[in-house]
């Protein structure tokens, strides 16, 4: 759309659709079953 009509450029920045959004997945880490969770808890 910015390429066709770069007037709409301003319109499209202010509507947030032309930033690349750049959260990522965090990475699993070793003694963890994913990136945070850890082991079950057992009572005994």
């Amino acid at each position: 759309l910015k390429n066709m009509d770069p007037e709409l450029e301003k319109t499209l920045r202010d509507a947030g659709l032309l930033t690349r959004d750049a959260r990522v997945k965090e990475r699993k880490k070793y003694g963890l079953h994913g990136a945070r969770r850890g082991t079950q808890f057992s009572k005994r």
